[in-house]
């Protein structure tokens, strides 16, 4: 199974009772292993929480730390990029190399390295002086 596979599986467990806008992603450490997230929704709409979110909480909760690739589909027109926050979670645990994939629910995909999605990234380095 692909992570692309993984992402539209997990999907269907997305919890968007008010947007309607299921998210499904899906990552790949370093060590090979694969981990899932959704969005979840709350009614205080904006503390809910991305699905790239939840893939990247669930692998530190494992206690790894470094993302080979990673992909995230929703049912849109186009390929859904994923938000600031998300790209900033993202570009913690990758390295600019790391591919992005991107994909609608009909097969339209979209790649992209973290350098790419994130040009000028703030990292830790921009706090060397504190």
């Amino acid at each position: 199974m692909s992570l692309l596979d993984d992402a539209r599986a997990v999907r269907e467990n997305a919890y968007a009772p008010y947007s309607k806008f299921a998210v499904g992603a899906a990552l790949k450490t370093t060590q090979g292993t694969v981990f899932k997230g959704i969005n979840v929704e709350n009614v205080a709409y904006p503390e809910g929480t991305c699905a790239e979110a939840g893939a990247i909480s669930a692998m530190c909760a494992a206690g790894e730390r470094e993302i080979a690739e990673i992909a995230v589909i929703a049912d849109a027109p186009a390929p859904v990029p994923p938000c600031g926050g998300c790209r900033q979670k993202i570009a913690e645990f990758a390295g600019p190399e790391v591919v992005v994939t991107m994909s609608t629910m009909d097969g339209t995909i979209l790649q992209m390295t973290v350098a790419e999605l994130l040009p000028g990234r703030f990292t830790a380095d921009h706090m060397a002086n504190t």
